[in-house]
């Protein structure tokens, strides 16, 4: 398999990149790199890496092209890419835009749990992606995390909003708990631990089954302890309303770049 990574360098190119080598999903000789700087950045360990002196080198030597760049870049990008599968991770970039690139355009959306190996990755396949670039895309998004087919390409912006965030919600919950304990008079580093038990900690008692969160909810509510007093004060405040909100106008922004 021959992989090109346009924006090799960057967080989720590099990520990418560096995981494919490691888990030899790519053998060095087998990955083409481009990036602006043309600094090797993470990839001095692996000598045989090839870094193309432009896109149409890096789409000669490659049978899937990966698109990590940001989405304004892509008009300037001009991309020409007959006969192989065009992997874009670009937020708001469309089927219809990606395909005037001549490739099969498939979609994904990871997240910055990438670079650790634990982004779930949701993606969608246009008509032209064969079964082959399926399995393909299923190795290459498994050097990152997991992955999941999704049937519908407008929901990738909803993917941009929710899973594509990142730690972003975490950090903004994270930075309002510590916030409010520093105010009370807690030292900083103390307030940022206690926040860190929270969105960290206790975020743990999710990982691997999310919708386990309803039955912990209703738990804590029917103890009517302080713990369901502080959950009835914040959806009283708009804690849920804001977090739809957030999620609508992200996936808004999504929806608005490929126009």
């Amino acid at each position: 398999m021959r992989i090109g990574i346009i924006g090799a360098t960057g967080w989720l190119g590099s990520a990418l990149g560096v995981r494919l080598l490691q888990q030899g999903v790519v053998a060095p000789e087998g990955l083409t790199l481009l990036n602006r700087s043309g600094e090797p950045g993470p990839y001095q360990a692996w000598p045989g890496v090839a870094f193309a002196p432009d896109l149409a080198a890096l789409v000669r030597a490659s049978d899937v092209v990966v698109i990590a760049v940001r989405p304004e870049t892509w008009p300037e990008l001009h991309l020409h890419a007959p006969d192989r599968l065009v992997i874009s991770f670009m937020a708001g970039i469309g089927a219809a835009a990606l395909g005037a690139s001549g490739g099969r355009v498939l979609r994904a959306m990871p997240n910055a749990a990438a670079d650790i190996g634990a982004s779930w990755t949701p993606w969608w396949a246009s008509d032209a992606v064969t079964p082959k670039d399926r399995d393909v895309t299923r190795r290459i998004l498994s050097a990152i995390g997991t992955e999941e087919e999704i049937p519908c390409e407008d929901h990738i912006d909803l993917m941009t909003a929710v899973p594509g965030s990142g730690a972003a919600y975490p950090a903004l919950m994270a930075q309002a708990l510590a916030e409010y304990l520093i105010a009370q008079g807690l030292p900083e580093g103390t307030a940022w631990r206690a926040a860190g038990a929270v969105v960290s900690g206790g975020a743990r008692l999710l990982e691997g089954d999310a919708s386990r969160a309803r039955d912990l909810l209703a738990a804590y509510l029917d103890y009517r302890g302080t713990t369901a007093a502080g959950l009835q004060a914040a959806e009283t405040a708009g804690f849920s309303a804001a977090i739809r909100a957030a999620i609508k106008a992200a996936a808004q922004k999504s929806a608005d770049m490929g126009r």
